[in-house]
């Protein structure tokens, strides 16, 4: 790989898709690791250790999905691209749900896919040489930013990269609105408003692992129209 270069793992069992995304890739340096089935992507994810994975929902064998529960069930943090087809919104929202930082819908932009594969690259660099100090203390809930880690109850929590990222924001600046848009800037790294469940998917997710009552939030609470505030 040359300098610079990151490396992305994509598992699609379609050859044209492939090539559209390898040669997008490795025109910005990148090298890219393929796959065609769950299974392969599986192992080369595991053997591999890609930065950046893209993942199609629907593989033959093992589904996207379960390639994904099974990566975040072993501890794995690398950002994952979901690809999936417009109509399959149910998709998007179970692999989400499983721990995929974004989604793509099919058939793709390249500069789109690029765009968001960009981002999430910069936000995980970003992330890994950050070396922060301290630590947010809340009833019941401990966010230690140095060691990227949470506790609820003194129990660790398993958080995603992105999860973490934002729920260390959130906590960040409690009792302030932060729209939904900002969120996308300062976690994912959009520069441009997009069109995307992402953030509510995994506020979602958070409040299930974080919260007493998910149902009756006691940090992440709603903004009707606008997004989210932290209240410890």
């Amino acid at each position: 790989m040359s300098a610079g270069g990151k490396t992305i793992l994509i598992v699609e069992d379609d050859p044209p898709s492939r090539e559209v995304v390898r040669l997008a890739v490795s025109a910005q340096n990148h090298t890219l690791l393929e796959a065609a089935t769950g299974l392969e992507g599986l192992q080369a994810a595991r053997e591999q250790n890609p930065d950046l994975i893209i993942l199609d929902v629907n593989l033959p064998g093992m589904s996207g999905l379960d390639v994904c529960r099974r990566l975040r069930s072993e501890g794995s943090r690398v950002p994952i691209l979901m690809l999936t087809a417009k109509a399959d919104t149910i998709d998007v929202v179970v692999g989400l749900e499983l721990g995929a930082d974004d989604y793509v819908t099919k058939p793709f932009e390249v500069r789109e896919l690029m765009a968001r594969i960009g981002a999430h690259l910069r936000r995980s660099e970003i992330s890994s040489q950050e070396q922060t100090r301290d630590r947010f203390e809340f009833p019941g809930l401990t966010i230690d930013l140095g060691r990227r880690q949470v506790f609820r109850d003194g129990e660790e929590v398993n958080l995603t990269l992105t999860e973490f990222n934002l729920l260390a924001l959130l906590a960040s600046r409690p009792g302030q609105v932060m729209s939904r848009g900002e969120l996308l800037r300062r976690v994912w790294g959009y520069e441009v408003e997009i069109e995307t469940r992402t953030v509510d998917a995994h506020v979602y997710r958070l409040r299930r692992k974080i919260e007493p009552d998910a149902e009756k939030p006691t940090y992440i609470h709603s903004v009707p129209g606008i997004g989210y505030r932290f209240s410890g």
